[in-house]
């Protein structure tokens, strides 16, 4: 197994970090590397320029408009944009709704809702999580009765979502919901996708401890939703389901951002006066070395596919292990910097606080990205689930 990478895998990484440096706003990436709010024009702003380009489908088939890249490719394009300080692509639209409307969706579905998501334009979110099924998704109960009358065939969902990332943004939603009470709970779960203009939606925020209301509660009181927004068969849900969360899983790893990161808390140590303390230096190191493998993890992968060998299924193990290391650095940040490891106070930071003549910039604020990373471990199946799927599936017990 080979893990270097070749001239020609070379040359494109320098292609994409020339593109980048030229098509990357600076205020947005001044924003991304000093951890200052994004809004929502920022990510928006960003999604455009890369669909423009035809990349924000980085992951996409030419045959569905994407660059029909490989593997290789792909992680590459990743690194770079994280290395350069590009916002993370929202992934709700390009990596995880496009990919099952791809495998599963009809054509006329495909032709409806591709172009929005490859070019930027339309802004998605996932209807997952509900209170009481989060790692239990099968036990879900939002429910969508199919009914046809004077205004067609349709669907009549009610319920609720939780959890709902930057869903205060969303003009799309795609829904799990419960079609069929018979047989197992996986059974009878369907996949439709609702507008989120569609009366009878309530969005609520959920305020979390870093001051951000990043997640948030979806009502659905009757809303009607065509028939043709079902996403292929009825009570079939679940198999695309678990099709999406394996890419989320993989996405959520997100071994590129680590190493940004990981140079980050090296500056911060640095800035505090902390970096010779050899306890700290200790455990900066241990990250590095699991930093390190993750990525060789990821490069076994990627050789696999690039090979054509088969690759185990391990985007569960992915989801541990970068989960794991993405709290941990925000953990050593808190300890390095100390003291100014303070929440976010939005007025202060709208108005500079977090500048150069305060404080070095990279240091605030680190408790509110403290807070809100306790989460990782939690979403996208919790790491303990993924250790009984990786122990199942993986070890054959």
């Amino acid at each position: 197994m080979d893990l270097n990478f070749t001239p020609e895998e070379l040359a494109f990484r320098q292609q994409i970090r020339a593109w980048v440096a030229e098509n990357l706003p600076a205020d947005i990436a001044h924003k991304v590397g000093h951890a200052l709010r994004l809004t929502r024009d920022d990510h928006q702003r960003w999604a455009k320029i890369l669909g423009k380009q035809g990349w924000l489908g980085w992951g996409w088939p030419a045959q569905f408009g994407g660059p029909g890249w490989n593997a290789i490719q792909k992680h590459l394009f990743e690194e770079e944009l994280a290395l350069a300080c590009a916002p993370r692509v929202i992934p709700f639209g390009p990596v995880m709704v496009a990919p099952v409307i791809m495998a599963f969706g009809n054509a006329e579905q495909q032709r409806r809702f591709l172009p929005g998501i490859a070019s930027g334009e339309v802004w998605w979110s996932q209807g997952y999580s509900e209170p009481g099924s989060g790692s239990d998704l099968a036990s879900l109960k939002c429910k969508a009765e199919r009914v046809k009358d004077g205004r067609g065939d349709h669907y009549v969902v009610n319920g609720q979502k939780t959890w709902t990332t930057l869903g205060q943004y969303g003009e799309w939603i795609f829904c799990l919901v419960r079609t069929s009470s018979e047989g197992k709970p996986q059974s009878g779960i369907s996949f439709l996708l609702i507008d989120m203009k569609s009366p009878g939606i309530t969005v609520r925020p959920i305020v979390l401890m870093d001051g951000e209301p990043e997640v948030n509660e979806v009502w659905f009181d009757d809303v009607v939703v065509p028939a043709e927004n079902l996403i292929g068969e009825e009570n079939k849900g679940w198999t695309y389901a678990k099709h999406l969360l394996a890419h989320e899983r993989t996405n959520i790893a997100d071994v590129n951002r680590a190493k940004r990161e990981l140079e980050r808390l090296k500056r911060v140590a640095k800035a505090e006066g902390v970096w010779d303390d050899a306890r700290l230096r200790d455990q900066i190191a241990l990250l590095e070395v699991d930093v390190v493998a993750l990525e060789m993890l990821v490069l076994r992968v990627l050789s696999a596919e690039k090979s054509g060998k088969q690759s185990l299924d391990i985007a569960g193990l992915l989801k541990i292990r970068g989960s794991e290391i993405q709290q941990r650095y925000t953990e050593l940040m808190m300890l390095a910097a100390g003291p100014l490891s303070r929440a976010h106070v939005f007025e202060a930071m709208d108005a500079g606080w977090q500048g150069d003549l305060v404080v070095p910039a990279e240091i605030l604020p680190l408790a509110g990205t403290y807070f809100n990373y306790r989460k990782t471990t939690i979403y996208g199946g919790s790491n303990e689930v993924q250790r009984n799927i990786v122990a199942q599936t993986v070890l054959g017990s």
